[in-house]
């Protein structure tokens, strides 16, 4: 189904825009008029995967039958009688179609689109599209009115209605009555002069001026929308195979020509106008490294073996030699074959390493009189340790990481921690040799991070030159920085490496740490105390710490010699006396400097941060800025700065951004700011994407900008007006946008940003725009709270290991991810939701409590992680569990009076119906505030009472809870299980089915089919009837899996749950009966339902196995507990399998007569999700769309609820097989959902 944007005048549209399936977008320019015997029709499709035929015809006046156009062209092909099919043909980016029409007497065209892949019609709310030509075309009348004068007149209306606060919709109802207005003066004669001499005056230039300033003091989201599906970065298969890889047609040419098969790794690499790929294979257990280029001329590798370490460099032994190769000194040098295909031409060098234990191989290229070298280093490629691509290897006890990595970095810490040097040397090592790998990255992260926070040393008697610590650094970067390009995956990653990470440089930026301390002590005339003892640090060991202490320094000078300020600067960077004098060269004085220094002092130490920063700040913004466009001020007498070449290539919208950013900074108002550094990035992006010879300063800069973002949205939360909502839709369009940027596997967060976008053009102060704006920003929560469970999967393992073996102490190793994730966008995201939530539930009209099932109890507080982990047990006294997660398939223990959670379970879920059954209170709850105060009362007592739709709490005595607010629901409900006898048929027909034979799914799909008019589908059904499994399993080929149920069975009865399981495997291994096959293909076959043995033995096998876990699933642990606490007796429930046709619905819905929220019987209460009802009964996070109809009144609604999901369930035309008990749809218990279904 499509929809539609209307237009917003009461002329015929000229441009129409559809919202297709799949993202995909329609927009139809109408060109000309009937009058003028000339219209020309442009359908263009956009976002689109499918190849779609236009299925149209035209429409004249007076008559709704289809006609073909007496003139219609070639290629439009005649479909039956008054339609004619045409394809779209793809046009760069979009699918393009033009019709040309010159019969005037043609009214309209109407039209549906065919899917050209299979047998799919898409129509407009289930009718046809219908696109109507103008009659006169309005641009011939009058000339082109300008934007800016329409845009006069638009203030001007705006200005005579007092200057109101306008929401989209309004603003551009301005624009389109502005249009009229001079559209109707142009036909009174008036010229288009006139009206510009009239509008275009210098006191109405200043009046929009004014309008702009009022503007930028309450920006608004709408005014900005960028097309971020530009922006979408997939998660693609094959770890180690990047995009730049995939498009290499070198590799491809290689994989062709030599084969693809066994590639364990590759690696693809741009050498001025040169590509080399280098593919390592295992062929019958031998290890090959295949070595090819696009070189022209003669070409020799020259290559040796690491044996202990990647540092290596050995010759190899002279038995692996490749044709054509011969030792030198230390080394081999082989030249390489060529290879042509008749089409390209390439050289390879195939070296056999047979199945030696190398570390890896380390070459470099002769050709055309020079060393074709990789950065001005040698190529490596890594050998130990070689998996296939993709595989997590040297995991421990399961969890997800790199061992003999970790392993190896706490052996090597000792050496780390001499010098920084040291540290960036050991990390480009180990980094290339696992660089592939997802783990391996994730645990250079953790290992640098617990640097980052000072965990570990930085420098331990060892004397370092600044430059050394720079070439290393920058070494260690630019190996970053090939992974980022190369491994698309893993950029996400590295980002956060490269936050822990200074720039570093070759040349004089690390020397000038040194050389420029001692002219600033000489122009300054400090040459003794503390500023001494610093220098002694800065030529033993500089580091991080040195930008703090300028800052500190800095800090200190301005406010007047004040030495609080310089201590409040050290130690809210993490910097003490105790770390201060830790350091090899200690500094234990304190700064004292003469009065009338000051100028000199600030000037110099202004200058002298900056080169700090150039080196050890990567992410710091006015550094990165300044690296990226230039400077060259002289900042210390008699030294000059080198000037920094700005980069070329960045756009003129780029350089005027940063120039503003780097003008506002610190602005209070951070409107103009935000948007700024947001705009930057957006700038950056397609730049930094490309091979630029400047793409580590290009990434910094990135960096620097994204930190600002957060860091200015923190800074300026305490002024933001909450309840402004066009403020609060402004900055958190900024956010997502940032995250949007920053993110591998962003679609969700891409799909929010567009929902908020539309939210936002929406806006209107009322209940309903509010409701769809807290959807959405539901749903923002789901996505970040997704995103911090996975890195809190991928990244603490590592975190937990590492450290323990590095001695970091406990508390900061448990809060490595969360502390991780703080540091980014995500967290700043979530405070602004969280604040503007409950501003939104007001004008909602919402409580802050969802009351999912009603009841009025007390008891006492006990919190849990997740609501499953209760199900086993029994409470005693009457017990309110707070459970952070709800799946909504649990079974509520018994004991349990109350439970509240966070989570959004739908109304209609399984857990939820089981709730309202037992008469136990289930609600939500969306005030962080007040679940976190029930939390702290953890084994206390509250009551909880109902006021309305809302819940209120109070704290009573423990001695006021009373037993008769405590409801076992162990008590017997006056239901039993019958036990039902097997009727000697293993299969039956839906004419069959009856309450003896099968269950009340199968029944219901009966009474259906015989009251439902023909229009209305049921889908095709057979059954396994009650007793089908007893006698099955009763076969003498299933003896022996018998005797072990009932084996198992026993210990069950004495109370072992555990045996449950071993009965469901023991089900498994059942065989199926001839007789059960040949009836069960019958039945189906008649049926006109297909049979799975069709499609071989395979697919029988698998239908097979789906029907014995059916029958399995009535031992499931919930199951089975369920029944007990109800009192039924577990060994009558009996399971018949109900075979359907699965339907592949666009959305599935469950409906209750009565509304059960209020208990309100004149209401229908309604929920709808997209795709498959699993995600609705199932609980899965997010809401259901939910709305209340009146049974006086069934044309209308009241939606209480907008969709709020991240997965929607699809599937092929397939068949399951339903579980379908004797004990569900008992009346007063809930056992739907209980047992399984499988297809």
């Amino acid at each position: 189904m499509a929809s539609s944007k209307p237009a917003s005048s009461s002329q015929v549209p000229r441009v129409h825009h559809f919202e297709l399936v799949e993202g995909t977008q329609l927009q139809i320019d109408v060109i000309g008029s009937s009058s003028g015997r000339n219209v020309r029709i442009e359908l263009q499709l956009r976002n689109c995967t499918t190849t779609w035929i236009l299925h149209w015809g035209c429409i004249y006046r007076g008559n709704m039958n289809w006609f073909i156009p007496a003139d219609h062209p070639s290629g439009k092909k005649a479909y039956k009688q008054g339609a004619l099919q045409t394809p779209f043909t793809k046009s760069g980016e979009i699918y393009l179609l033009v019709i040309e029409l010159r019969d005037p007497n043609i009214h309209a065209i109407e039209f549906v689109l065919k899917d050209g892949n299979r047998d799919r019609w898409l129509k407009l709310n289930h009718g046809n599209f219908r696109i109507e030509i103008p009659e006169s075309d309005a641009t011939l009348s009058h000339p082109t009115i300008p934007k800016d004068l329409i845009e006069r007149k638009a203030y001007l209306l705006w200005e005579s209605k007092g200057r109101p606060v306008s929401s989209p919709q309004q603003q551009k109802q301005e624009y389109d009555n502005a249009l009229g207005e001079l559209q109707i003066q142009l036909s009174k004669g008036l010229s288009l002069n006139e009206l510009q001499s009239t509008y275009l005056s210098a006191n109405t230039r200043s009046m929009a001026t004014d309008r702009q300033e009022i503007r930028s003091h309450m920006p608004h989201s709408y005014q900005r929308r960028h097309n971020v599906d530009q922006w979408l970065q997939k998660h693609s298969e094959g770890h180690a195979k990047s995009t730049r890889l995939l498009s290499s047609s070198l590799l491809n040419l290689v994989e062709k020509s030599m084969g693809g098969d066994n590639v364990v790794s590759q690696q693809c690499y741009h050498v001025g106008n040169y590509e080399i790929v280098v593919l390592v294979k295992v062929v019958s257990g031998d290890c090959h490294i295949l070595v090819a280029t696009n070189m022209k001329g003669y070409a020799v590798l020259h290559w040796g073996i690491s044996k202990s370490s990647p540092g290596e460099w050995l010759a190899p032994p002279a038995e692996i030699l490749p044709e054509k190769s011969k030792l030198v000194v230390g080394a081999c040098q082989t030249y390489f074959t060529e290879k042509s295909t008749g089409q390209a031409f390439f050289q390879v060098v195939d070296v056999n390493f047979q199945q030696r234990n190398f570390v890896g191989v380390q070459f470099i290229i002769w050709n055309g009189g020079s060393w074709i070298k990789n950065n001005g280093e040698n190529f490596f490629v890594g050998l130990k340790l070689m998996k296939p691509i993709g595989k997590v290897y040297g995991d421990r006890d399961g969890e997800g990481i790199v061992k003999w990595l970790l392993d190896e970095i706490s052996r090597r810490e000792k050496e780390a921690e001499r010098s920084l040097m040291h540290r960036f040397n050991i990390a480009t090592e180990l980094t290339e040799r696992c660089k592939t790998e997802e783990l391996g990255l994730i645990g250079i992260l953790v290992w640098f991070r617990f640097m980052a926070c000072r965990h570990l040393t930085w420098n331990k008697n060892y004397n370092v030159k600044p430059r050394e610590i720079s070439e290393a650094q920058d070494k260690f970067t630019n190996l970053l920085l090939r992974i980022y390009l190369n491994q698309p995956n893993d950029r996400e990653i590295v980002r956060l490496i490269m936050a822990c990470v200074g720039r570093g440089g070759q040349g004089d930026v690390g020397q000038r740490i040194r050389d420029d301390i001692l002219v600033l002590q000489r122009n300054n005339d400090c040459k003794t105390g503390m500023m001494e003892e610093w220098h002694q640090k800065l030529h033993n060991n500089s580091s991080p710490d040195d930008v703090i202490i300028c800052e500190a320094l800095l800090n200190y000078i301005k406010c007047g010699f004040r030495i609080d300020m310089y201590w409040q600067t050290l130690n809210v960077n993490g910097l003490t006396k105790e770390k201060l004098a830790s350091y090899d060269r200690p500094i234990v004085s304190e700064p004292r400097f003469r009065t009338e220094a000051k100028e000199g002092l600030i000037r110099d130490l202004t200058a002298y941060l900056r080169t700090l920063k150039a080196v050890h700040s990567g992410v710091d913004l006015e550094s990165a800025i300044e690296t990226c466009m230039g400077t060259s001020v002289k900042v210390i007498a008699g030294h000059d700065f080198t000037r920094v070449d700005s980069i070329g290539g960045l756009s003129q919208r780029l350089q005027e951004c940063l120039d503003f950013v780097k003008a506002h900074v610190r602005d209070e108002n951070i409107g103009q700011l935000m948007q700024k550094l947001l705009e930057s990035r957006i700038e950056l992006r397609p730049v930094l994407l490309s091979t630029h010879g400047r793409s580590k300063d290009l990434l910094f800069l990135d960096l620097a900008l994204s930190s600002s973002v957060r860091t200015t949205m923190e800074r300026g939360l305490k002024n933001l007006s909450f309840a402004n909502p066009p403020e609060m839709m402004f900055f958190i369009s900024l956010v997502l946008e940032d995250l949007c940027l920053s993110m591998v596997n962003n679609q969700d967060f891409i799909y929010c940003t567009k929902d908020w976008y539309r939210v936002s053009e929406l806006y209107t102060y009322n209940s309903q725009w509010a409701l769809q704006a807290k959807a959405v920003l539901d749903r923002v929560q789901l996505v970040l709270s997704e995103r911090a469970q996975h890195y809190q999967k991928k990244i603490q393992p590592s975190a937990d290991y590492l450290g323990n073996l590095l001695g970091v102490e406990k508390w900061a190793i448990d809060i490595f991810t969360e502390e991780l994730i703080r540091a980014g966008s995500a967290s700043i995201l979530s405070s602004l939701i969280n604040r503007f939530g409950p501003i939104l539930r007001k004008v909602a009209n919402l409580d802050c409590w969802q009351v999912i099932s009603p009841a009025e109890v007390c008891g006492f507080i006990v919190s849990v992680d997740e609501l499953v982990a209760t199900q086993r047990r029994v409470y005693r006294k009457p017990t309110i569990i707070l459970a952070n997660r709800v799946t909504g398939d649990e079974e509520i223990a018994d004991g349990i009076v109350a439970v509240l959670t966070l989570d959004m379970p739908d109304v209609l879920s399984h857990v939820a119906i089981r709730a309202r059954n037992a008469k136990v209170c289930f609600a939500s709850c969306f005030d962080q505030n007040i679940y976190r105060d029930l939390k702290l009362k953890e084994g206390k007592a509250i009551s909880i009472r109902l006021k309305s739709t809302n819940l209120v709490t109070s704290d009573i005595s423990s001695f006021n809870v009373s037993q008769n607010s405590f409801v076992s629901s162990s008590i017997p409900r006056g239901v039993a299980l019958k036990k039902k006898t097997f009727y000697g048929k293993y299969a039956v027909s839906v004419e069959e089915f009856s309450s003896e034979m099968v269950g009340s799914k199968s029944c219901n799909i009966k009474f259906l089919g015989e009251r439902v008019p023909s229009w209305v589908k049921i889908p095709m059904s057979v059954a396994l009837p009650f007793g089908a499994f007893e006698t099955v399993l009763s076969e003498y080929v299933n003896k022996d899996i018998a005797n072990k149920i009932s084996h198992f069975m026993k210990s069950v009865r004495g109370g072992d749950l555990s045996k449950l399981q071993g009965i469901q495997e023991s089900v498994l291994q059942m065989n199926a009966p001839m007789a059960l096959i040949h009836e069960l293909k019958s039945k189906m076959r008649s049926s006109r339902m297909p049979w799975p043995g069709d499609e071989g033995d395979e697919r029988w096998n698998h239908a097979w196995q789906a029907i014995k876990k059916v029958w399995a699933s009535r031992w499931n642990e919930r199951a089975f507990i369920s029944c007990k606490k109800a009192n039924l007796n577990h060994d009558n429930l009996c399971m018949a399998v109900l075979v359907q046709e699965v339907i592949c619905g666009q959305y599935a819905f469950v409906t209750h007569t009565k509304n059960p929220l209020s208990g309100d019987t004149s209401e229908i209460y309604t929920e709808v999700v997209k795709g498959l009802g699993e995600t609705l009964v199932g609980a899965y996070p997010g809401r259901a769309m939910s709305f209340i109809t009146k049974k006086t009144s069934l044309m209308s609604h009241v939606v209480i609820g907008y969709p709020s999901k991240l997965i929607g369930l699809y599937c092929k035309q397939s068949i399951i097989f339903r579980s379908d008990s004797n004990g569900e749809d008992l009346e007063g218990y809930a056992g739907a959902g209980l047992y399984d279904s499988h297809g």
